[in-house]
């Protein structure tokens, strides 16, 4: 083996386990964003877990967050809480984002 083909090699392990911090980082800020969410909405109890569980899933419809944007925003709206801004709503996806992320990194 090349020296080339083992630098190629190390870099598609590393490329494979960021991929691999971003999934779980992304499916934890998710889960974060539903519980927050579910708050908002006034759930309690078992419903918080599953509602965090069906902004998770909303992940997979499509590439990016603006899938569970959407389906934040469209059950906050839903419950009449036009109260909470588009900014709200994207700034906690950011903040929940980097505590996934901090949490991850802190082996948690």
């Amino acid at each position: 083996m090349t020296t080339f083909d083992k630098r190629e090699e190390t870099f598609e392990k590393k490329f494979a386990h960021d991929e691999e911090l971003r999934f779980k980082a992304m499916a934890r800020r998710n889960k974060y964003l539903g519980q927050w969410a579910a708050e908002k909405l006034g759930l309690s109890g078992a419903e918080v877990e599953a509602y965090a569980k069906t902004v998770v899933l909303a992940d997979f419809d499509e590439p990016g967050d603006d899938d569970v944007f959407r389906k934040v925003r469209g059950d906050l709206d839903a419950k009449g809480l036009s109260s909470v801004s588009d900014q709200e709503v994207r700034r906690a996806m950011e903040d929940l984002l980097n505590k996934a992320v901090e949490e991850i990194k802190a082996g948690k």
